[in-house]
């Protein structure tokens, strides 16, 4: 029985040997498998020995080998996930490594984390020892408020002074940037400590003069010991 071979033959006639399909190249009959080593079989030499598998041919079938025995490995690998849930496993472990832990969580609102002294919570206005209040009336504080949030009224009193008759922060609009604070000279208004201030209405937040300095007679003790920590870089 003769070999059989797929071969292209050209239109026009040529000297040179009909090329061999990439099919021939693997497709050859029984009897032909003689003669040198390829692939663990023995082939006869050939005139048209070139168009047999090559080195690279080779080294293609190996890289496409192992592409295959890679992508097995990651199914396998997915498998064993899934039959024995090693993600939920490994969460389980995790919780149980924090359950053991101190506890980093408070039992607010009965206990409370502390505050730095630079936190800026609700707006209070400030007295003197004496009970005067602190405000001149320079309203460096409403100019220099990004939000103008802030409205200041003034009168002069009869030492020629300036006192404040209005004194309106919107806290809806306030962004506690802190602002105010920096740029009042006399300390008056300061943004403390409180955080603690929701309200149910709008206007429960529209704060006036008293709304301010009640703050400041109510939170005093707090803020100028912050003030006093905090003087070095001020």
């Amino acid at each position: 029985m003769a070999s059989s071979y797929a071969v292209e033959i050209p239109l026009r006639s040529s000297r040179s040997p009909p090329r061999l399909t990439l099919d021939s190249r693997f497709a050859v009959s029984g009897q032909a498998l003689q003669g040198s080593q390829h692939y663990g079989l023995r082939f006869n030499a050939h005139p048209y020995s070139s168009y047999f598998p090559s080195k690279k041919d080779d080294e293609e079938k190996e890289q496409l080998l192992k592409e295959i025995s890679k992508d097995w490995s990651s199914v396998f690998e997915r498998s064993i996930n899934m039959l024995f849930l090693t993600e939920m496993v490994r969460g389980l472990g995790l919780t149980l490594k924090y359950f053991f832990d101190k506890k980093v969580t408070i039992n607010y609102p009965f206990e409370k984390g502390p505050l730095s002294p630079r936190f800026r919570g609700e707006h209070a206005l400030r007295r003197y020892p004496t009970g005067e209040e602190r405000c001149i009336a320079c309203k460096l504080c409403e100019a220099v408020c990004p939000a103008q949030a802030i409205t200041i009224e003034a009168e002069e009193r009869e030492d020629g002074s300036r006192r404040t008759t209005r004194y309106d922060i919107d806290m809806t609009k306030c962004i506690y940037c802190g602002f105010c604070q920096e740029a009042c000279p006399v300390d008056a208004i300061v943004e403390g400590p409180n955080f603690e201030y929701s309200t149910e209405t709008h206007e429960e937040l529209l704060y006036d003069k008293e709304k301010l300095l009640e703050n400041g007679d109510r939170w005093e003790t707090e803020i100028a010991e912050n003030l006093r920590s905090e003087s070095l870089y001020r």
